[in-house]
């Protein structure tokens, strides 16, 4: 498996994304500009990330074949997609997200605000959780279950902001959304066995939300948004 740095992998990542969405070899200064980062290093990642197998490169004519001197672009080989999934453990199946996403997303609609049950079952089922998508999926339901039925009392002590003020749904949102489980700790009237047990998930929803592809991101983050308009926060 070739293992890769987290900021190696973040630059792959965007790349990917990129190519997907152009489905064309992208040239490494339309590539910084996109990714934010000076031209000199997106082409010292891309030659690192040729090395290991990850990218391909190619030298292109000037486009109305005139004269000019040759440019080199680079693509993604087949290896990347691998990589990247193995290095995030992101062997998921977007079907079985679905089901789960249809499934979460039925009961909050039936159930009408009586989400105990449903917090109890998702708590049980995120520790066992392989896929990353899941198992964020799952922990961002959680959370917000468990902040609906503490809204009045986390209100009343000023513990939370608007969860919009969080960045919610973004990913800047999803990223500090376990900060609020430490917080979660200290309400009087919070189930203290459910905070701890959000508490000691967040390290690896962290992580799995860091790993996951800017498309599964922006899943999640649609999701978290569906859940937010469901349960009224």
């Amino acid at each position: 498996m070739v293992k890769l740095t987290g900021r190696q992998r973040e630059f792959l990542s965007r790349f990917l994304d990129i190519y997907r969405g152009t489905k064309q070899p992208i040239h490494y200064t339309q590539l910084a500009e996109k990714v934010g980062v000076s031209e000199l290093t997106a082409y010292d990642m891309l030659r690192l990330l040729e090395e290991r197998g990850l990218v391909a490169s190619e030298y292109v004519l000037p486009r109305d074949g005139g004269p000019g001197r040759s440019s080199i672009v680079f693509y993604p080989t087949e290896k990347a997609a691998k990589a990247m999934a193995q290095q995030a453990g992101e062997d998921w199946d977007k079907k079985e997200w679905e089901r789960v996403r249809e499934r979460i997303l039925q009961a909050l609609d039936e159930r009408k605000g009586a989400y105990q049950n449903l917090l109890d079952e998702i708590l049980l089922r995120i520790p066992k959780r392989k896929s990353p998508m899941l198992y964020v999926t799952e922990m961002i339901t959680a959370i917000f279950l468990q902040l609906h039925q503490l809204r009045e009392e986390v209100s009343v002590n000023g513990l939370f902001p608007d969860l919009r003020l969080l960045g919610l749904p973004g990913e800047l949102g999803l990223t500090a959304l376990p900060g609020l489980t430490v917080g979660l700790t200290m309400v009087e009237k919070a189930n203290q066995h459910v905070a701890r047990l959000l508490l000691s998930y967040t390290q690896k929803y962290q992580d799995h939300l860091a790993r996951l592809s800017a498309e599964n991101k922006k899943r999640v983050s649609d999701f978290a948004q569906e859940v937010m308009n469901i349960v009224g926060m």
